[in-house]
Order: structure tokens, then C-alpha cells, then sequence
């Protein structure tokens, strides 16, 4: 399954919730609320990946190869070390006890982050 092209948000769930466990401030967390349009760009290339993700201003570039190490950027702008698998076909990794899974169905991209008993789920379309 090839993960490459550009993905808009539809909806998402428990935003809030999961953005406070992470400790962003209510300040952020507002203007995250209100951010349209949020783009998520997937370059893949083997097992090579690029996740380019716009909100608003705020672009976040992720680089890694599936299986090895690599440091990513979190939602609250710390880096984090972190080995991404492929488990069928989504992608799996988990970081500062955050698991993240993300999948393609079709032209619907899923992004689901768990963190304890908050499930924070992104759905994207296909543009």
C-alpha cells in the first residue's frame, strides 16, 4: 500500500482532551480548535516516508525509515525518538506514551493517537 498524496482534515475527535493530557496550553489549544484546512502531505518512497502537516501557520516535517530509529516532532514542538512499523497495512509507533496508528482506506486517511484512555482520532480525505 503506497500512503503518498495530500490529505485534508474532515473531522476529529476528542481534540481537546487529548491536546491537554499532552500539556498544550488553552491558548494553542483555542487556536487549534478553530484552524481549517488542515493538510497532511505523505511522501513515500519504499520504506522511506515524509509527513508534511500544515496547520494554519504551523508546518510539522516528520522523515523516517520504517523499523529504524528516528526523532520525530510531537504535537507540542518537543522531539521525541521513535521506530515506526508497519503492522498490515498501518503504520504503528509509540512515543512518550503516546501510540500513534495511522491508516489508509481507500482516499481516507485515519490517524488515531492514544494516550491512557483518551483516544484523539484525525480522519482525512483524499484531495
Amino acid at each position: 500500500m503506497n500512503f503518498t498524496g495530500k490529505y485534508q482534515l474532515q473531522s476529529q475527535e476528542n481534540f481537546e482532551a487529548f491536546v491537554k493530557a499532552v500539556g498544550l496550553p488553552d491558548d494553542v489549544i483555542q487556536k487549534g480548535k478553530d484552524v481549517k484546512g488542515v493538510i497532511t502531505e505523505i511522501v513515500q518512497n519504499g520504506k522511506h516516508f515524509k509527513f508534511i502537516i500544515s496547520t494554519g501557520p504551523k508546518v510539522t516535517k516528520n522523515e523516517f525509515t520504517l523499523g529504524q530509529e528516528c526523532e520525530i516532532e510531537t504535537m507540542t514542538g518537543d522531539k521525541a525518538k521513535a521506530v515506526v512499523t508497519m503492522e498490515g497495512d498501518k503504520l504503528v509507533t509509540t512515543f512518550k506514551n503516546i501510540r500513534s496508528v495511522t491508516e489508509l482506506n481507500g482516499d481516507i486517511l485515519t490517524s488515531t493517537m492514544t494516550l491512557g484512555d483518551i483516544v484523539f482520532k484525525r480522519i482525512s480525505k483524499r484531495i
